[in-house]
């Protein structure tokens, strides 16, 4: 078995099966090999999600005019009833809550 140096850490076991019949000169050769799994440094900074300014709740107004916003849009879903769908409950919150966050927060601006 022949390997080049940099990946030699990742070789965990070597055996050859004398006993595997391929009709050949030769003998099956079975190697456990450890999975290096990485991720590019582009990919773990990269995020699709929206970025709020937060620092803005910090202010009483804001933070008063979100709570109503935040109040107002989930108390019409306490009339709904226990059965409806988990999945479409969790997305009816995340968009509630980022609709209310844009209208009041704003976007996260880079300067």
């Amino acid at each position: 078995m022949l390997i080049n140096r940099r990946w030699q850490s990742i070789i965990l076991d070597v055996r050859n099966c004398r006993g595997a019949d391929c009709d050949t000169d030769y003998y099956l050769v079975v190697e456990k090999v450890r999975e290096i799994l990485e991720v590019s440094k582009q990919a773990a900074q990269k995020f699709d999600g929206e970025r709020f300014n937060l620092k803005k709740i910090n202010e009483l107004e804001v933070r008063k005019h979100y709570q109503s916003e935040i109040t107002n849009r989930f108390a019409v879903w306490e009339n709904l009833n226990d059965s409806a769908d988990i999945n479409l409950t969790c997305e009816n919150f995340r968009d509630g809550t980022k609709t209310s966050a844009r209208k009041t927060v704003g976007p996260f601006k880079l300067v």
